[in-house]
């Protein structure tokens, strides 16, 4: 199992919207579901098709884990440093993964300095996030089996006490088997596996990208 990888973690539950208004500039915040930089990309073009005429549509992203490196940001016009560090700052210290949050700003004909936009843009994103629906996201890893016929019924009875998903089973010469375990549960699944068959199984963990 790969250490480096988050055993479970927040994440959001279909889209979220919420508004915040600074000396006539309004901010409207939306967040989302995104587990790629492919999904967080394009939920960032469609607000922009959405709001033509916005001034900025600012945005950053952590696709996957909280620890991932797969995050990105973007101050979209606005000076830099002020919106999306600030705004993936946020990000990074509430525990959440899988998530992409824009900014679409409509300028209200007052400037906010440098210390005012990192702070609209921050507290944008702190206020999307305070009551957004979530939940928690496991980590899994794919658990590749083969045994012989005689341990079967055992296996199955030792799978089925876990926290297991997608179990598939193919039978040729022996037994193959996949199913997708909660890396939490990896290790001493592996080792009851192990006891059940007297070794007589070859484990395969392979982490599955989240």
């Amino acid at each position: 199992m790969n250490s480096n990888v988050a055993q479970s973690y927040q994440v959001p539950v279909g889209i979220w919207q919420t508004e915040l208004e600074v000396k006539r500039s309004k901010f409207l915040t939306l967040a989302n579901n995104a587990s790629s930089r492919q999904e967080a990309d394009d939920f960032v073009r469609s607000l922009r098709e959405q709001h033509p005429q916005a001034n900025h549509v600012c945005w950053a992203y952590i696709a996957g884990a909280p620890n991932t490196t797969i995050r990105s940001m973007s101050d979209d016009g606005e000076p830099s440093g002020t919106a999306g560090m600030p705004m993936l700052k946020v990000l990074e210290h509430s525990g959440y993964g899988d998530i992409v949050v824009a900014v679409v700003r409509y300028f209200g004909g007052t400037k906010l300095g440098t210390g005012g936009l990192q702070r609209a843009y921050s507290d944008a994103v702190a206020q999307v996030l305070t009551d957004m629906p979530s939940k928690i996201k496991v980590s899994r890893s794919k658990l590749k089996l083969n045994y012989e016929y005689e341990f079967e019924g055992a296996v199955s009875r030792l799978l089925a006490r876990y926290d297991v998903e997608n179990i598939q089973t193919e039978y040729s010469e022996n037994v193959m088997a996949s199913a997708d375990v909660a890396s939490t549960q990896l290790a001493d699944l592996k080792v009851e596996l192990i006891n059940i068959t007297s070794g007589r199984v070859d484990i395969i963990p392979i982490h599955l990208d989240m």
